[in-house]
């Protein structure tokens, strides 16, 4: 019988880390810039923690709860908990594709969300911070129900966007209230929504925010937040809070444990973040252990900028007015838009590439992760774009990391060595002694970037690592003269590279992990913890290696239009079909002339056979010497071929 995993736990004395990435809203399926947003992000951290040696926890899981599953289920004719069980299953498969390395990856509507949500709800309600109000809401007269903010939509009355939610508007930023749209339109079936008159219970952010702000103020110096998240925060606390529901209309959600409240569940936005507690809580009874535990644990979590209010505002308010003992939020890292090929994913248009999608072009996780990660919206919007993606595999990854792995693997592997790693300690060199310290300091450097959470930066830093393992090759001309008239010095060579090739695969690890899997089988070497400072002397002497493989292959420049049309949605499928049926005009138009060419020919030489040789003579001399027709034939006929040859290539 299988022993149990051990579950992960904080341990008094190490630097425990605890890890929690935005809950993808289940009903959906993640795009690209979702997945670098949050998952992907905190995985390279998480990942990052562990190379170190750190007691590090990564949990997360789907968001199930609120309106829009509700109203999906409606639409599919099956129940809330159906649909979360499809979405549940398909986001799980799609970050398994992309090696997603949770500890745990849970769900919402379990009993632990109930109970922890409920306990948070009543401790707030005891201590003065939740009131009710009576509020006009907009309700949908055509399906008969009270509208989610986010299911109305209109024009924004600060900036004008026509596309705004009733939440908040995408463009501008703002936090909206639907009935303040202009034109607005239910979201289900396009009615105009009335106001009609509900009860609900509001969160006093308004009481909370002295509390809120010297908790602000301490954790993002401390935790050195990205500059998007302390803005967005100060932003919020300058304009003042207010007082905001926490109940909904719906039957989909954690019930409200107040009386009168029946029909109502937890506004969804309130109780996703009490979701990473309730996650945990699924993974092991000791979740107190990790979030009520703050002299001991450092809290990190991943998003994109329109979730930072939630995690910055809302629940530490909520923590904070319960009055227990809470982990809180250390550092936030947040990323900006990741934006496709100059334009917008959309689902519903069949632009951009979607979690689904990725496996389905042949090329590997780890090609998407570093593209991705090398191009992390980290201080502004960045794009996706496929000759990006394409130069990315062939000129960074192939010809920098893939070429120097494979180079010195070769190497030993041929009759110089028979793979068997020769002694490099009896050769000695000011210039070895200089190549450790310059991949000393690209080390520190790297370490301390991540420690920052500056992901992009530290993995430019991990390739620049590579880079001066390709310049320890040339420098020192590793080929077979050297291994025949300085044999010492070859050995020396080898012995650094394959020591330097051991200590890359560690801090490429949290970016590209079946890369380092790929290196290490081929090191025949276990995983490096990423030490302070590197020794080059990881590997030992007579230690058998494994045989070379390439890390990459080469992208063909041709994939970038045809993954253009694939993924580009109806407009590139329509220029595609246009294109096609040009293409095709154009030959049949070639094709009608040849054929009327080939029937004047014909005339002509029944005319010529029919009038004597006099006028067969006269339409030689009118056609230049005897043999210039059947010339040019011959001419034409190779130029309609290329141009064809090329038409196909196209």
């Amino acid at each position: 019988m299988t022993e149990p995993k051990k579950k992960i736990l904080p341990v008094e004395g190490e630097r425990n880390v605890l890890i929690t990435s935005a809950l993808p809203y289940v009903n959906n399926v993640p795009h690209l810039g979702n997945i670098v947003g949050s998952v992907l992000s905190a995985d390279v951290f998480a990942r990052f923690s562990r190379a170190r040696g750190y007691n590090t926890l990564y949990v997360c899981g789907t968001d199930e709860y609120g309106t829009a599953t509700e109203t999906k289920a409606i639409e599919e004719k099956i129940t809330p908990k159906q649909l979360c069980d499809k979405y549940y299953a398909l986001h799980s498969e799609v970050y398994e594709w992309f090696n997603i390395a949770f500890d745990h990856f849970g769900r919402t509507p379990t009993q632990q969300q109930t109970d922890i949500a409920q306990d948070i709800f009543t401790k707030l309600h005891k201590n003065g911070y939740l009131e009710e109000q009576t509020t006009t809401q907009p309700y949908c007269e055509t399906h008969k129900s009270f509208l989610a903010d986010r299911f109305v939509e209109g024009t924004c009355p600060l900036c004008k966007y026509d596309d705004a939610r009733g939440d908040q508007c995408d463009k501008c930023g703002h936090l909206l209230d639907p009935l303040e749209l202009e034109n607005p339109r239910c979201k289900l079936d396009g009615a105009t929504p009335v106001p009609k008159e509900t009860k609900h219970v509001y969160l006093c952010l308004d009481k909370l925010q002295p509390l809120e702000e010297e908790w602000f103020k301490k954790a993002s110096k401390e935790g050195n937040w990205s500059s998007n998240g302390t803005h967005i925060t100060a932003s919020w606390l300058k304009e003042g809070l207010k007082p905001r529901g926490i109940t909904r209309d719906l039957k989909w959600g954690t019930a409200v444990p107040l009386e009168g409240y029946e029909d109502k569940v937890m506004y969804v936005w309130f109780d996703a973040c009490i979701g990473y507690v309730s996650i945990t809580a699924t993974y092991t009874d000791e979740w107190e252990k990790w979030w009520r535990n703050p002299e001991q644990v450092k809290l990190y979590q991943f998003m994109g900028k329109d979730n930072v209010p939630f995690h910055t505002v809302v629940f530490p308010c909520s923590q904070i007015g319960t009055k227990d003992k809470w982990t809180m939020l250390n550092t936030i890292s947040t990323t900006e838009y990741l934006n496709y090929e100059n334009g917008k994913f959309s689902k519903s248009r069949g632009i951009g590439v979607f979690g689904t999608n990725a496996k389905e072009t042949g090329i590997p996780s780890d090609v998407w992760r570093y593209y991705l990660l090398s191009h992390r919206p980290e201080t502004g919007d960045t794009e996706f774009e496929w000759k990006g993606f394409i130069d990315a595999n062939n000129n960074e990854l192939l010809k920098n990391l893939g070429n120097f792995v494979n180079r010195v693997i070769k190497y030993v592997n041929s009759k110089i060595y028979d793979s068997v790693v020769p002694d490099y300690t009896k050769f000695s060199d000011p210039y070895f002694d200089e190549h450790k310290k310059k991949v000393n300091v690209l080390l520190k450097r790297y370490i301390d970037e991540l420690e920052d959470v500056k992901i992009k930066a530290a993995l430019a830093t991990a390739l620049h690592v590579s880079s001066l393992g390709n310049t320890l090759l040339q420098d020192n001309k590793l080929d077979n003269r050297l291994a025949t008239e300085e044999p010492d010095r070859c050995a020396a060579v080898v012995g650094l590279a394959l020591s330097h090739i051991h200590l890359l695969a560690s801090l490429i690890q949290p970016y590209m992990p079946d890369t380092t899997a790929l290196i290490l089988k081929q090191l025949n070497a276990s995983f490096l913890i990423i030490p302070d400072t590197w020794e080059a002397r990881s590997i030992s002497v007579n230690h058998t290696i494994g045989k070379a493989a390439y890390l990459f292959s080469q992208i063909k420049p041709e994939r970038e239009q045809e993954w253009r049309e694939q993924f580009g949605g109806v407009e590139a499928r329509r220029a595609k079909e246009e294109k096609a049926a040009k293409a095709a005009a154009k030959k049949a138009e070639k094709e009608r002339k040849k054929a009327k060419k080939a029937a004047g020919k014909e005339g002509k030489e029944s005319v010529a056979k029919g009038e004597g040789v006099g006028e067969g003579v006269e339409a030689t001399e009118k056609g230049g010497k005897g043999n210039t027709p059947a010339a040019g034939t011959a001419v034409d006929e190779v130029a309609k071929g290329v141009e064809q040859t090329s038409l196909q290539t196209s």
